[in-house]
C-alpha cells in the first residue's frame, strides 16, 4: 500500500475521533452545559401540597407543615466555611465531611440534597445566614402532620421513592425525590392525594443570590395541589375507641349499615402518626417495627380470629332459609353432644341465640350438611358443606370484603378442596367438621367482616361494601356495591329477637341501656396460646338501624365483659353524644376483666332480670 495513503487515513482518523467526541461534548452530553449553566441558573423541583383529609364532619385530620430540603452543587463550596457551616446546621464535622463526600459522588456539578426536613422551626433561625455560603440552597416542601394522633396504621403514611417504585411506575410519574404513600388511605388514594410537581428556573450570582425568574419564567411549571378527601369517620368516636382501647389488644370496628361507611376503625397497640412524619421517620419506624406488640399490624383489618358463638347467627339464617330450622319449632336438646354452658331443654332459634346454645347449633349443622342429598355419609357431607360455603361467602366470609384500605385479611372459610387436603377426597364427613357449628375449628374471621355482618343482620339480608373514603374534592364516592346475601327478610326476624334477648336478658347484659334497643352477640373465643379473646357484634337501634360495631379485646376472657362493654359504649357514644353508664366507662378503662368479683356476679342467674340500676352497682 502507498505509504502516504497510510498516513493520510491515520490522520484523517485522528480528526474523526475528535470530531466525534467534540459533537458528544457539546451536543449530546449535558454536563458541561450544565456546569456552565449552573452558574447563573438553578432548576428547581417545586413539589406539591399534598391533599388535605377531613373526618365525616370536616374536621381536619391529616394537612401539611412546611419543610426544607438544604440542597448543595459540591463545585461551588468553600470548604473553608464548613466550620461555621456545621455550627449554624448543629452538626459535626464528620458529618459535613460524609454529606458532602455522597454528594459529590452523586455529581460535582449538579445539586443533590445534603439535608433534608430541616423544621420550619430550625430553618428561620439559619435562614438569612445560608446565602453567605456558597453552593448551597434550601428547597421548600411539606410533610404531613396530624390534628389528633390516632387511626395511625388507616391513614397510613408517606415516604420518598425508592429506586423499585420508580422502576416498576408504568405511569412514569414518579422521580427521585418524590413522596408517595406507603400505607393505608395514603396508598389506596394517592393518585388522588400526591398533586403534580412544577419546576422553577431562577437566575443566581456566584454567591447563590437570587437574581430573578430565568426569561421571566418561560420555562415554568406551576405545581397542582393534591385533591382532598373526606373519610366517613366520626373523629370524636375514633378518639373515643382508641382511648376505650388502650392498654388492651385488639379492634373495633363500627359501620353505618345503611350505606357500609366506617365510622370508626380502631387498633390498638398503635402509635402516633406524627412518628413516621419528618426527618426522624426512618429511626421511629425501626423502633416500632421492633416492637413485639406489633404497632403496625391494623387488626380489625389484618387480624384474623375464630368468629365463636357470634357465628351462631349465621348459622341460624343459613338453617332458616334451607328450611331445616322453622322460624317456632322447638328443638330438645338434653346436652352431651358437644360442650355446652346453655341449660338442657327446650330451644327455638330465639332462645338457642339468647342462651347460646351449643347443642341446638350442633344439631341444626348437621341438618344443613346431611340433608340426604345421597346415601354415603361422605357424598352427603361434601354437597352439603359446598351448598354451605356458597352462603358463608355471600355473607363476606373467607374473602376480602373490597375495602378501600390496603392489606385487608380475606380470613379463612373451609371449603371442599381443603378437607380434601386435609383428610383425602370422599373420606371426611359432618363428625371431621362439627366444630364449624359454633364458630370454631378451621373459620377465620376480621372484625371488619363481624361488623359486615352485623349490618347484614340489621338490614335483613344485605350489605353495601364498607368503605372509608366519603368524597374527593366535594364529589361523592359512589362505586360501593349493595351485596345480597341470599336469605329472604322473612329469616332475620326471629335471629333478631334472640339478640335483642342477649342483650336483655342473656350474656350481652353490658350492652344494654335504657333507651335505645341494642340487639347482639357475645363470643367468648378460644385461644390455644392463652387467655380467650373477649368478642361482640351489635347493632341499634332495632328499628332502623344506625350502628353496626364489631369488637375483639384479646386475652380478655368472657364476651359478655370486655368486648360487650366497649362496643356497647361506641353505640351509645355515637347515638347519644354522651357516656351516661360512666360506671361501665370506669370499667373498661381500668382493663380488669379477669376480677374474681365480677365472674361470681355474672354467675348469678337473677342478676340478668335486676334494673340496670342495680346491675351497675353490683359491677362497680
Amino acid at each position: 500500500m502507498n505509504r502516504g495513503l497510510v498516513i493520510q487515513f491515520f490522520i484523517v482518523t485522528i480528526g474523526l475521533v475528535f470530531a466525534i467526541r467534540l459533537l458528544s461534548i457539546q451536543v449530546f452530553n449535558e454536563d458541561y452545559k450544565l456546569a456552565a449553566e449552573n452558574n447563573v441558573i438553578q432548576k428547581i423541583i417545586d413539589y406539591p401540597y399534598r391533599g388535605l383529609v377531613y373526618d365525616r364532619n370536616n374536621s381536619l385530620l391529616v394537612f401539611n407543615t412546611p419543610v426544607y430540603d438544604l440542597m448543595v452543587v459540591p463545585k461551588e463550596v468553600d470548604l473553608q466555611d464548613s466550620t461555621q457551616l456545621c455550627k449554624l446546621l448543629q452538626i459535626t464535622h464528620q458529618e459535613f465531611v460524609d454529606k458532602y463526600a455522597k454528594a459529590r459522588s452523586f455529581s460535582p456539578i449538579l445539586a443533590s440534597k445534603f439535608m433534608e426536613q430541616i423544621p420550619n422551626n430550625l430553618f428561620a433561625s439559619i435562614q438569612d445566614q445560608l446565602v453567605s455560603y456558597s453552593g448551597f440552597y434550601a428547597l421548600p416542601r411539606t410533610v404531613r402532620d396530624y390534628s389528633s394522633p390516632v387511626m395511625a396504621n388507616t391513614i397510613g403514611y408517606v415516604g420518598e421513592v425508592d429506586r423499585r417504585t420508580i422502576r416498576s411506575d408504568t405511569t412514569n410519574y414518579y422521580k427521585s425525590g418524590d413522596f408517595i404513600g406507603i400505607t393505608g388511605v395514603e396508598k389506596e388514594y394517592e393518585k388522588y392525594l400526591r398533586g403534580k410537581r412544577g419546576t422553577r428556573y431562577q437566575m443566581v450570582n456566584v454567591q447563590g443570590v437570587v437574581k430573578g425568574a430565568f426569561k421571566d419564567g418561560e420555562y415554568d411549571t406551576v405545581p397542582i395541589p393534591g385533591e382532598n378527601i373526606q373519610l366517613t369517620i366520626d373523629l370524636e368516636l375514633q378518639e373515643y375507641a382508641e382511648k376505650l382501647l388502650k392498654g388492651k389488644v385488639g379492634g373495633i370496628v363500627a359501620l353505618n349499615p345503611s350505606t357500609g361507611e366506617i365510622l370508626t376503625i380502631a387498633s390498638y397497640p398503635s402509635y402516633d402518626p406524627a412518628n413516621l412524619s419528618g426527618r426522624d421517620r426512618g429511626k421511629n419506624f425501626l423502633e416500632i417495627q421492633s416492637d413485639t406488640l406489633k404497632p403496625l399490624f391494623n387488626r380489625p383489618l389484618q387480624a384474623t380470629y375464630p368468629p365463636g358463638s357470634m357465628f351462631k347467627v349465621v348459622q341460624s339464617l343459613i338453617a332458616l332459609e334451607e328450611g331445616q330450622l322453622g322460624p317456632d319449632e322447638k328443638i330438645m336438646c338434653e346436652g352431651g353432644l358437644i360442650g355446652d354452658h346453655a341449660p338442657p331443654g327446650l330451644y327455638d332459634v330465639r332462645r338457642a341465640i339468647e342462651k347460646s346454645s351449643n347443642n341446638f347449633y350442633f344439631k341444626v349443622f348437621k341438618r344443613v350438611i346431611q340433608q340426604g342429598y345421597d346415601e354415603s355419609a361422605f357424598l352427603d357431607s361434601r354437597i352439603g358443606l359446598e351448598k354451605w360455603h356458597n352462603y358463608i361467602t355471600k355473607f363476606g366470609l373467607g374473602r376480602k370484603l373490597g375495602v378501600d384500605i390496603p392489606n385487608e385479611s380475606p380470613g379463612f372459610a373451609p371449603s371442599l378442596s381443603y378437607y380434601d387436603r386435609v383428610y383425602g377426597e370422599n373420606r371426611w364427613k359432618f363428625s371431621n367438621i362439627y366444630s364449624l357449628s359454633i364458630g370454631q375449628g378451621e373459620l377465620l374471621v376480621t372484625p371488619i367482616q363481624m361488623a359486615n355482618l352485623c349490618a347484614i343482620v340489621a338490614n335483613k339480608g344485605y350489605y353495601i361494601t364498607p368503605h372509608i373514603v366519603k368524597s374527593v374534592n366535594n364529589e361523592p364516592v359512589q362505586n360501593f356495591a349493595r351485596n345480597e346475601v341470599g336469605i329472604s327478610e322473612e329469616n332475620f326476624g326471629p335471629v333478631i329477637d334472640g339478640m335483642e334477648q342477649v342483650v336483655l336478658y342473656g350474656s350481652g347484659l353490658r350492652a344494654r341501656m335504657p333507651d335505645i334497643s341494642v340487639c347482639g352477640k357475645t363470643s367468648t373465643v378460644e385461644n390455644p396460646h392463652g387467655e380467650d379473646h373477649s368478642g361482640f357484634m351489635g347493632f341499634a337501634p332495632k328499628e332502623n338501624p344506625q350502628i353496626a360495631v364489631a369488637a375483639y379485646v384479646e386475652n380478655a376472657g368472657w364476651g359478655a365483659r370486655a368486648a360487650a362493654a366497649t362496643a356497647s359504649l361506641i353505640i351509645e357514644k355515637y347515638l347519644t353524644g354522651e357516656i351516661k353508664r360512666t360506671w361501665l366507662e370506669d370499667y373498661v378503662l381500668k382493663g380488669d376483666f379477669a376480677d374474681k368479683k365480677v365472674e361470681k356476679v355474672e354467675k348469678r342467674d337473677t342478676l340478668q332480670l335486676k334494673p340496670l340500676k342495680e346491675v351497675a352497682a353490683t359491677l362497680q
